[in-house]
């Protein structure tokens, strides 16, 4: 398998870690010889209840049993997709009532980006220094990486960045700007938090401008914080909300979700102004309504803050420089990129699942499923500790 997987699968690095998983199960994910990897990573933020959840699960085989592709989004009635975005309008705030479900978060950004011209007729979009907001030739016209860009340019005209956290970048928002797309928690940068109420003099900003606020909660939203989506600690409320990740409960879904006013201009001059044949599949959609029922209906949410507590209360470490992120989006710092990667490496040796962020070499990535326990907290930051201990040995 492993010949096969480097033969016909395509690569997204030179050097993949190549585990071959046999199964996974809550917190846990076990490789084909039966060894035990505790989970701190989620997919990338993806399985928010863990792996293989019987809520979700249920929902899946019911489903399966009904139907499950039958139509384009958006021609036909099926049931889990009008419930699924039924229930995220009775969960946010006004004027986020209309939510159009789509197949990833990548997808969502475009799709956004799209509604934002639409409803504004302008062309000027502005993103965030270091953003992180997917591959799709959309979201990348909005990274702001220029060196993971140019490879592929020319990409979409009239996109400029600012600087995230840089109150005087914000003059840069004018009557010809169409949207600014911001991450709540910027991800990929290194799980950076805005500062000194930035998000709510951005939205000021853009509604002095007639421009409009697009938040990119792919990583912080669905409970991940400690509240269903990240922008709710910040007193800022988005015009257009970008959703994916941790939304289906392991299953590749995104939406972006406004008003009704500004969603129905996708359906009109011209019609299908947006399309996709995948889009809101029942089978996946009953996925997320039973993730966001089981995020929404427990007490999950109300344990993250114990829980980060817990996690900064064990990350004490001579190699450890700073912790960043909040509640269960946190990004362990040490001194270079060589050291993150050896930690991250021997980790995994040693039954312990971490990973690197995007564009902040120096960060080790922790977000485990949030339904982790305190006790499987306690196991893997005493792995990630004996770790730390040799490494530093290493370098003494």
């Amino acid at each position: 398998m492993l010949e096969d997987f480097f033969s016909y699968q395509a690569q997204t690095t030179p050097h993949p870690l190549a585990m071959e998983v046999s199964h996974a199960q809550g917190s846990y994910i076990f490789d084909r010889s039966g060894k035990r990897y505790l989970d701190f990573v989620a997919g990338v933020s993806a399985c928010s209840l863990g792996h293989c959840h019987p809520a979700v699960i249920n929902a899946v085989k019911e489903q399966l049993d009904c139907y499950l592709h039958v139509m384009v989004y958006g021609e036909y009635i099926q049931t889990p997709a009008v419930a699924l975005a039924k229930l995220l309008a009775e969960k946010l705030p006004a004027p986020l009532e209309s939510t159009y479900l789509v197949n990833s978060g990548a997808e969502a950004i475009d799709g956004a980006m799209k509604l934002a011209r639409r409803v504004t007729g302008r062309s000027e979009i502005l993103y965030a220094h270091h953003a992180y907001h997917g591959n799709t030739f959309g979201a990348l016209s909005v990274m702001g990486f220029e060196e993971r860009k140019t490879p592929f340019g020319p990409l979409i005209p009239h996109c400029h960045p600012i600087a995230f956290n840089l109150e005087k970048d914000l003059k840069k928002i004018t009557t010809k700007t169409a949207a600014v797309i911001l991450e709540t928690i910027q991800g990929g940068a290194g799980f950076i938090q805005p500062q000194n109420d930035y998000l709510k003099k951005v939205r000021e900003r853009c509604d002095a401008t007639g421009t409009l606020l697009i938040l990119d909660e792919i990583q912080p939203g669905f409970g991940r914080t400690g509240t269903l989506f990240g922008f709710e600690q910040f007193n800022c409320i988005p015009d257009i909300l970008v959703m994916g990740k941790g939304m289906g409960g392991g299953l590749p879904i995104g939406a972006f979700t406004a008003s009704r006013e500004h969603m129905l201009t996708l359906s009109d001059q011209p019609k299908l102004g947006h399309i996709t044949t995948f889009g809101g599949n029942s089978v996946i959609a009953s996925a997320a309504l039973a993730t966001l029922k089981e995020i929404t209906e427990t007490n999950l949410m109300e344990q993250v803050p114990r829980k980060e507590e817990l996690f900064r209360k064990l990350l004490k470490h001579h190699l450890i420089k700073e912790v960043r992120g909040k509640g269960l989006m946190l990004a362990v710092m040490v001194e270079s990129s060589e050291i993150a990667s050896e930690i991250i490496l021997k980790c995994q040796e040693k039954g312990l699942i971490l990973f690197w962020l995007l564009f902040e070499g120096r960060a080790i990535r922790i977000t485990p499923p949030l339904t982790i326990s305190e006790a499987e907290i306690i196991e893997g930051c005493d792995i990630l500790t004996d770790v730390l201990d040799s490494v530093e040995k290493n370098i003494s």
